[in-house]
Order: structure tokens, then sequence, then C-alpha cells
């Protein structure tokens, strides 16, 4: 089914129809107009009858001379009330037709208004002052009726996350997000935090478990690795000791002799070469955070691993997983993260409605935040005012004006007929009293 384009002043219809001319305000103004401009009949009607019976008795004079009142007051008011909107009988009197005429003039009016009474930093902050923001928003969170609130803030969310991934390319958003990470680590200067780290380690004496795998390791290496060993040996042993078979003899007592050194070293904390080992330990730590040098050596390692292919097409694998489960724990809403979700909404409102320092630097970030924002955008916010207004249809504005006020125009009316009426019937009876 077809419907009919909607103007700018049809879209301001819809968006503030609360404002603008709703049914039943209308109505009531068209009532109201009905009814002031019966009365004016009416006095028009009690003017010519009593004009008629004027001689008949003197008190056909008092009634001429109030209805005679009443309709200049409502012809006056008439004319007045009418000629804000248009003009009268179609006339093209000056001065009158004034909202359509000065639309343009009214909405920077309106503009300058709201700017220099409501968006100044002064106004806000005074404004927002007497507003605790924080605690609102914690009673919000907390309250067992807005629960279904907080249910569809926790699916909305969830929801606009797995959006945002799902419109992102995969292969693009990896290369950005690896670009990023690849620029801020080559930024960093990795040796001296990492000889920080090692230092404290030996400090705390967590480096002896490291030491204790090393040595178990290598004894392992080299169990593993015996037959060649002992084949090294026999390739370097000369004729006389192949022959007479203590290449072998060599080979054993070189094999026992490394796994006893390994397992002395192993149990004994102050064996030469573990002592040799953590002096070697605590001067690349010196040499890490002290030799430049020794640093530059390792930003040149950190930097090939960095451009190592290898690396990009790991951390694309790693991505690409990553991005699949926040999706899937996304678009579940039983998943993990969604109760975790609900978790901290419910901590986070707890905190605000019953912490005060909280509710201080809530507060203060929203007041700072309200007057930056009326400071850096209050004229382009009074600018929309301002040309949204321009915009609107001059017709269906002053309709809509006249539908939401009209009805207390009316009044005027009605209350100019009777005031004049009264005015007139006092001058009667001061003339005749006179007389």
């Amino acid at each position: 089914m077809s419907s009919k384009p909607r103007t700018p002043s049809s879209r301001v219809a819809l968006q503030f129809g609360g404002v603008f001319n709703p049914p039943v305000t209308a109505d009531r103004a068209r009532r109201m107009r009905a009814a002031a401009t019966g009365l004016l009949v009416l006095m028009a009607g009690v003017f010519l009858a009593a004009r008629y019976f004027h001689d008949l008795h003197p008190a056909w004079g008092f009634v001429e001379a109030f209805a005679e009142a009443a309709m200049v007051g409502g012809l006056a008011d008439w004319f007045a009330v009418t000629a804000l909107f248009r003009h009268p009988m179609g006339v093209p009197i000056p001065h009158t037709a004034i909202i359509p005429e000065n639309k343009d003039r009214i909405a920077d009016t309106m503009a300058v208004f709201l700017q220099e009474n409501f968006l100044t930093p002064q106004v806000v902050a005074r404004r927002m002052q007497s507003m605790n923001m924080a605690a609102a928003m914690g009673q919000f969170l907390t309250d067992p009726e807005g629960k279904e609130a907080n249910s569809r803030i926790r699916a909305g969310a969830s929801e606009l996350f797995a959006d945002v991934l799902e419109s992102l390319d995969p292969d693009k958003m990896g290369d950005e997000v690896r670009a990023g990470l690849k620029s801020q680590l080559a930024k960093l200067n990795v040796a001296p935090l990492l000889g920080q780290m090692l230092s404290a380690a030996i400090a705390d004496g967590r480096h002896m478990p490291l030491l204790d795998s090393f040595i178990r390791w290598a004894a392992l290496t080299l169990e593993d690795n015996e037959d060649m060993v002992r084949n090294v040996i026999h390739e370097r042993a000369n004729a006389l000791l192949r022959i007479t078979g203590l290449d072998e003899t060599v080979a054993n007592s070189i094999l026992d002799g490394l796994y006893k050194l390994l397992a002395e070293t192993l149990v004994d904390p102050k064996h030469p070469i573990r002592t040799k080992a953590e002096e070697g330990l605590a001067q690349l730590a010196h040499d890490l955070q002290h030799d430049p040098a020794m640093q530059e050596k390792v930003q040149r390692m950190k930097q090939e691993v960095l451009d190592n292919p290898a690396l990009g097409n790991w951390w694309q694998s790693v991505w690409e997983r990553l991005r699949k489960r926040m999706l899937e724990a996304a678009r579940n809403p039983d998943a993990k993260l969604s109760g975790q979700l609900a978790e901290s909404l419910a901590d986070l409102g707890k905190s605000l409605e019953s912490d005060p320092r909280i509710q201080a630097m809530v507060n203060r970030f929203a007041r700072r935040t309200a007057v930056g924002v009326s400071t850096r955008y209050g004229g382009q916010i009074v600018q929309l005012v301002s040309e949204t207004v321009r915009r609107w249809d001059a017709g269906q504005l002053t309709d809509r004006i006249e539908g939401a006020v009209g009805r207390d125009l009316q009044f005027i009316r009605v209350n100019g007929t009777l005031v004049g009426g009264l005015v007139g019937l006092t001058i009667h009876t001061i003339t005749v009293l006179v007389s």
C-alpha cells in the first residue's frame, strides 16, 4: 500500500506530536474558536434586538451599550488573534500573519534564546550540580522492576557487539590489529624491561626452579644422545685407542663424569657451576638495563621476530579463533559472557547507588562532559534548531502552533467580548447617572 510522501513538517508532526497539534488539542481549539465566534454573533444579535426595542424601556439602552461594546472588544481581539497566524479575511494588512511571515526570525530568536538561557556552561553546571545522575543510574540498574530493562540493555549490547564484529572484514581487521600491535611493540624498548624482570626474579630466588629445570633438561638431552656422544669420541680417538678398546672406556668415563657433574649441580645449591650460572644471569640482567650494545642487539632480534611472516600467520589464526568465540558468546543469550555482563551491571548499579566516592566521581565526569558539550557544540545545537525550524512549512507550522495554543487564544476572544461589554455598560451607566 502506497503512502503519501512526508514533508519536513510532517516529520516534525510525527516526532513532536505531543506539542504540535495533537488531535485532541486541535479539536478542543476548534470547539473553543466556534464558541468565541458564536458569542460574538450572539452579541451582534442582542445589539440588533436592543436597538429595535430601544424606545420601549430605558433598560434596553443598557443592553444595547453592553452588546455594542462587547462586539467591539470581540472584533478587536479576533483581529489580534487572527493576525498572529494569517491575514484577517485574507486582506494583506501590514503587521499581520506574524508567525508565517517571520518564521525565520522566530527560528533565529528561538536558537539565541536556547543558547543564552539553557546551553551556557554556567546554567548547565548549575543544573547538573543539583542532579545525582550516578545514584539514579545505580537505582535503575538494581531496581527489581528494572530487570527487564537491564536484560534489554544486555541483549542490545551483545547484539550490537556481534553485528559490529560481523560487519568488519575479518582479514582486514586482523591485519589492522596486527599492524597496531606490531607498531606498539616496535616502539617498546623491551631490553630494560627484561632486565628488570630478571633482576627481580634473581632477588626473590625465582630463578632457582629455572636453573633446576635447565639442569634436568641437560641430563635428559645427554641421555637421549649417548650414542652420538660415543660416536664422536670413537671418531676422534686415535688408532691405538680404538685397537685396544680404550675409546669405549674413555666414552663411558666422559659420560659418567657429565652425569655426576649434572647431579651434583642439581642437588648442591652452592655448586660452582650453579654459582657461575647465577653470576651470568645477573650480568645479563645488568647488560639488558645498562648496556646500549646489548639493548640494540635485543631490539634487532625483536624486530626480526616481528618481521617474520610466520608470526603474522600465527596471529591471524589466533584472531580468527578469538573472533568466532566472541561471536558465539555474543549471539548466545545464555552464554557465560551474557551472565558476566549481567553481574557486572548489577555490581555497577550497587556501587553507584551506595558508594559516595564513586557517585562524586561519576557526577563530576557527567557534569564536566555536559559543560564541555555545551561549550564546544552549543552553537551547533542551536544552529540545528534554527535550521530545522527554517525548513518547516510555514502553513503547516502555523496550523500546528495554532492547534496547540489556539484554545487559550480563543479564551482571549471570549474575555475580550465580555470585558468589552462590561466596559461599555459601565460607561453607559455613568453617562446616564451624570445626565
